[in-house]
């Protein structure tokens, strides 16, 4: 399982845990509500690891793809003809400002690496 489901999967537990607590608290079920409260910060504890986990991944790419010798921003045209470009320059990362990766670059506009100038 990717990192992305699992945090999925651990975000739909908090919520659930979440609802539940607050069911038992108009219930006044002190026993449940001290169990969930533990589950609820168990489940907080792993969401941050995973989250912890997805930003290493992520620096270590942007570290990777910034260590291509030669890197530009692309043109209008060369964006719209994406499949030509990448086509001609062996190798090409195209990073978009927008995604993870992009922010974690800390980009402005779309920008392509390579190992050879293009």
């Amino acid at each position: 399982m990717n990192l992305k489901q699992e945090l999925q999967q651990l975000n739909d537990k908090l919520d659930k845990f979440r609802r539940k607590l607050a069911a038992a608290e108009q219930r006044g079920d002190v026993v449940i509500v001290a169990q969930f409260k533990r589950e609820i910060e168990a489940v907080t504890k792993q969401i941050n690891s995973v989250k912890n986990q997805q930003s290493r991944l992520l620096q270590k790419q942007g570290v990777d793809i910034q260590h291509l010798p030669f890197h530009r921003a692309l043109t209008k045209a060369e964006q719209a003809d994406m499949g030509q470009l990448k086509k001609s320059v062996k190798g090409l990362v195209v990073v978009h400002p927008m995604t993870a990766l992009g922010r974690e670059m800390g980009l402005t506009e779309v920008t392509g690496f390579a190992p050879a100038k293009f």
